[in-house]
């Protein structure tokens, strides 16, 4: 069923009302009626008509300040508005196209002129009610789809974390006793990269890049990445070669944490002070992300079983990774390690071997 042209007349006068009515009622128009500018607020919010013929001399509230408030309001402001005034005077017009009049009709008001004003003026509503529809329903369509993309890349990032977890174990299985190394650590260094003001994106991407710090280690012989005691000067530079063999199993990637993962796999074994391996790079010459994660790489080493040595306590480890400021970890990632404390031991109590 079609739904009928609206009209909403104001006019203080009962006989000028009656007389429009008459006039519209027969070119089947819907008839509202007010008889001031404050009614005719009220009934355009709550009936939103699709033409509104104004007078402009009413009590109350006279016309003007109606349109006014009526192209005001983001609810009325697009519907047409005819003023019908016995005014003539051309400063009379300007105001009411200032107040936001969109046309004029003359008293007496001619029935052939009447008809053309509001059929053409109920086109112009039917068009603008078209195009704001339109707009919402696309504006909804794109928020659903926008949600619908954002649970599917995050379910796609955590099946990612969990498959760059699960390839990690490849070269930590022989080494640890479970996976659990490789979930604090990424933590570890995720609450740190985060604490040192880092953008979210490359929080992110150190959270994704920091499990793959030793997979170098799949190329180091079992009787080295094994051994229950010292590692004699020969196995140690054995041993020291899973930093490179990290780099070229990474190496060459478009993706932008492969990328950092090759910088950590590279990196994580450097030391501020420029005694670390494979290259001896000294302070800020070693990548942030590989500061970081070594970090979170040795307080775990520290706290965990390894062929070689017992567990130490959770306090001799922060003793000796303060004792290492400024010559193992640069002092501002010691800063920011100890400022999430808290956090660090709330990671290690959840991922337990």
């Amino acid at each position: 069923m079609v739904k009928k042209t609206v009209v909403l007349i104001a006019d203080d006068e009962d006989r000028n009302l009656r007389l429009m009515e008459a006039l519209l009622l027969p070119m089947d128009y819907d008839v509202l009626k007010a008889v001031n500018g404050k009614e005719a607020i009220e009934k355009a919010r709550s009936a939103s008509p699709d033409v509104i013929l104004m007078d402009v001399m009413m009590p109350v509230m006279d016309g003007l300040e109606a349109v006014r408030i009526l192209k005001q309001d983001e609810e009325t402001r697009m519907i047409p508005v005819v003023m019908v005034t016995a005014l003539r005077e051309v400063d009379d017009r300007v105001k009411a196209l200032e107040a936001g009049a969109d046309d004029f009709l003359s008293k007496p008001v001619d029935k052939t002129e009447l008809r053309i004003r509001v059929q053409t003026l109920a086109k112009v509503k039917a068009y603008n009610d078209h195009l704001r529809n339109y707009q919402k329903k696309l504006e909804s369509e794109v928020a659903r789809k926008t949600i619908q993309l954002q649970n599917t890349l995050e379910a796609l990032q955590i099946a990612s974390l969990d498959s760059i977890h699960r390839l990690s174990r490849a070269a930590e299985y022989k080494d640890e006793d479970t996976g659990a190394h490789i979930l604090r650590m990424s933590r570890y260094s995720e609450a740190v990269a985060r604490k040192m003001g880092l953008a979210v994106k490359t929080v992110e991407r150190i959270l994704y890049a920091a499990p793959m710090h030793d997979v170098g280690k799949i190329g180091i012989p079992d009787k080295i990445l094994l051994k229950p005691g010292k590692l004699d000067p020969d196995e140690w530079e054995i041993m020291k070669q899973h930093t490179t063999i990290g780099g070229r199993i990474l190496g060459g990637s478009r993706t932008g944490f492969i990328k950092l993962a090759e910088v950590i796999a590279l990196t994580h074994h450097e030391r501020w002070d420029g005694s670390g391996y494979p290259r001896g790079l000294r302070g800020v010459q070693i990548p942030l992300a590989g500061r970081i994660t070594a970090i979170a790489d040795v307080f775990d080493a520290l706290t965990s079983r390894r062929p070689y040595k017992e567990p130490f306590s959770v306090e001799k480890s922060f003793d000796i990774i303060r004792e290492s400021k400024g010559t193992h970890f640069d002092p501002d990632v010691v800063d920011a390690f100890f400022s999430v404390q808290d956090k660090i031991l709330a990671i290690k109590e959840e991922h337990q071997e």
